[in-house]
């Protein structure tokens, strides 16, 4: 049978056969980023104006609480793989709602705030692996990609909605603002509760056993995605303090808008081609957008930053679509397992990104030009993937047998 053509009624015919809960599921994707992009993004700045803590307390929290936020994720993947998805999901939001009830309560105490702020990063944590799995349960490989890359749509739109929504209220108006996202994460919770737990679950995890949480890692893209998230964090973590100085907060928050924009609408569109490319391949045109990107951005002038954060974004379309789909593909653990594992790599990658390249921009914004800093940003996406080739199909890292049926949850 000839495959679809990528995007277009392809794309729309996967879509199209998306159950009622999973309609629910994508609707989530979407409602669950904006109500946590309508605080999150502002924790800084609330943390330090509204509660008074300095600085350097406000930078420790915020590294804690995005550690939590990725790696968790290999707990959740366990967890969903012990108790199921539905019930992982749930449990999930529950700890979630209570950590921005704790927000509310920190405005009276603030020492809440902090306990608050991780507990809402550890419900993200045991949340996002069982919703991707989930969301691609029994699906065949050829829709995989449209299924997640149409997760990824929704949660990206989420997150660049929320902060345009709450930004004039996070100073003026917190209290209403979290009771707004606490009432949100209710009624969210409340509908998932309704949620039918995938046919043959229960046999599925009945068989997985007892088994490590790296147990069965498919090294290559785990590796693969911890460094993609490494290079790409430059870009995220320093991007704000660069273009500020050159442009505005205003444009800024333009080329995040544009970053988002092309999630939203290119990796749908191009979760067919990404899904047929060779993975060495996919590996190079990902690594080489970020370089090309993170280099342009050095030219430090507007139409560089919008340009550049194109092509960075570009790149990882591919770079983290791609290395979700090899690692479902090479691991013979559930697949709420594989995402919790690829979380953990992508929670590696960002934390050394915020520790490493910190000390290089705070290096080349001494030497007078931190244009150096994502130059030398843009040679570590060439000289680092070469590395990936002593990692090639070690003999433990097998592809999952095709056809192979028995636990639904494991495998489709």
């Amino acid at each position: 049978m000839a495959e679809r053509p990528t995007g277009g009624p392809g794309l729309r015919t996967a879509l199209g056969t998306l159950s009622i809960p999973l309609r629910f599921l994508l609707l989530s994707s979407f409602l669950i980023p904006l109500g946590s992009f309508m605080v999150l993004p502002f924790m800084s700045v609330f943390l330090h104006e509204r509660l008074g803590m300095g600085l350097g307390t406000v930078g420790v929290v915020l590294a804690a609480a995005s550690l939590v936020q990725f790696s968790g994720g290999i707990a959740g993947g366990a967890l969903a793989e012990r108790i199921g998805l539905r019930r992982t999901m749930l449990w999930a939001l529950v700890v979630r709602t209570a950590g921005f009830v704790g927000l509310l309560l920190a405005l009276r105490w603030p020492p809440l705030a902090v306990g608050a702020l991780i507990l809402t990063c550890c419900g993200a944590a045991l949340y996002l692996p069982a919703n991707k799995a989930y969301l691609v349960h029994g699906v065949d490989e050829e829709r995989r990609p449209a299924f997640l890359s149409a997760g990824n749509a929704a949660l990206n739109a989420g997150m660049a909605v929320g902060p345009l929504v709450a930004g004039p209220f996070v100073l003026s108006s917190p209290g209403w603002l979290f009771v707004a996202v606490t009432a949100l994460f209710v009624l969210v919770t409340a509908g998932h509760a309704r949620l039918p737990a995938p046919s043959g679950e229960a046999l599925a995890i009945a068989d997985e056993g007892r088994q490590g949480l790296l147990s069965g890692v498919a090294l290559l893209p785990f590796v693969a995605n911890g460094l993609a998230f490494y290079l790409y964090f430059h870009f995220q973590h320093y991007l704000a303090v660069y273009a500020v100085e050159r442009a505005s907060s205003e444009f800024y928050s333009l080329v995040l808008l544009l970053c988002f924009a092309l999630v939203i609408v290119v990796q749908p569109l191009a979760s067919g081609a990404i899904r047929r490319m060779p993975y060495g391949l996919a590996l190079a045109v990902g690594f080489l957008g970020l370089a090309a990107g993170l280099a342009v951005l050095a030219v430090g002038n507007r139409p560089a930053l919008l340009a550049g954060g194109a092509l960075i974004t570009l790149g990882d379309i591919v770079l983290f679509l791609k290395n979700d789909l090899e690692a479902l593909r090479r691991s013979p653990r559930s697949d709420a397992v594989v995402f919790g594992q690829q979380r953990l790599a992508a929670g590696i990658g960002a934390c050394a990104s915020g520790v490493l390249g910190g000390q290089l921009y705070g290096a080349a914004e001494h030497a007078g030009d931190a244009g150096w800093f994502w130059l030398w940003a843009a040679a570590q996406c060439l000289l680092l993937p070469p590395l990936l080739v002593l990692l090639r199909r070690p003999a433990a890292d097998l592809p999952r047998p095709h056809g192979d049926t028995e636990g639904a949850l494991t495998r489709p």
